[in-house]
């Protein structure tokens, strides 16, 4: 038994609080802090555009070959005659229950819009990784939640927005069409409104998906790292002691084999 060894192998995990992370969850962490920042500016963006929309007078827009100089702008909430020279007279609606059905419907839906879009401007803020609140594991939870509802917010908001300015531009292309109404009848077309309602929509989907995406590429909970190993190497003859570890671990007390002599002793006392 001269040149027996003995070796002991010791599993500790690392990392006792549970807070390291790997490097591979720090990469994802800093993929969904971009996702989301990138998110919440085309959000702030798409708002504005929605707000532009809801308060431009032109959504359809008029002119006539008997008066050159002059059109007509269509809106939700005034018409307004446009002068060749740069001037503009606008008039609001006399009633609300006079307006067409078209107009009350993209009112209701574009201020449900503005909303919702407020809503899911505010709603992700405390759930941004920049912000420091609601900390630990539940902490966590609660800010991709957070992060998620106001990516559904956005894309409702999206939705909303799409779906009053599609439906005016449907009735204006039907209506431009219209076989029944004499060519020499001027016709509505598409205003500069429909257009950034058309973009503020996209932008909200946009950013909606991008919210929703942040969450789902950064990581709820630390990863512990994998498991450390240590090795001890002793020698029969005590002259050496070879430590091999991989982190700090804490020292075993040593289980030190009985001596041969005694075993043999042993032996011969039974006999």
């Amino acid at each position: 038994m001269d040149d027996i060894a003995r070796s002991r192998k010791l599993d500790r995990r690392g990392g006792e609080g549970g807070g390291e992370r790997t490097p591979s969850s720090g990469a994802m962490d800093a993929v969904a802090c971009a996702l989301e920042l990138l998110g919440m500016f085309i959000s702030v963006v798409a708002w504005l555009c929605s707000l532009a929309t809801t308060i431009m007078p032109q959504w359809l827009t008029l002119s006539t070959d008997l008066l050159p100089t002059e059109s007509y702008d269509l809106g939700l909430w005034e018409t307004c005659v446009v002068q060749e020279l740069g001037g503009m007279e606008c008039r609001p609606y006399d009633s609300l229950l006079g307006l067409p059905p078209d107009i009350k419907l993209a009112r209701i839906l574009m201020c449900a819009a503005l909303a919702t879009g407020i809503l899911g401007l505010l709603v992700p803020i405390p759930g941004l990784h920049m912000i420091n609140s609601c900390k630990g594991p539940e902490g966590r939870r609660a800010k991709r939640v957070m992060k998620t509802l106001g990516g559904l917010l956005c894309l409702t908001t999206g939705v909303l927005g799409l779906v009053p300015v599609s439906y005016m531009a449907h009735l204006t292309v039907l209506r431009f069409f219209d076989e029944s109404v004499p060519e020499v009848v001027p016709r509505w077309e598409f205003g500069d409104a429909l257009f950034c309602g058309w973009a503020a929509g996209f932008l909200h989907l946009v950013s909606g998906v991008l919210l929703i995406g942040s969450c789902l590429c950064g990581s709820d909970e630390p990863r512990p790292l994998a498991r450390q190993r240590t090795y001890e190497v002793r020698t029969t003859d005590h002259s050496s002691r070879k430590r091999y570890s991989s982190s700090r671990t804490a020292l075993e007390k040593d289980e030190r084999p009985a001596p041969a002599s005694s075993y043999f002793n042993k032996r011969a006392g039974h006999i």
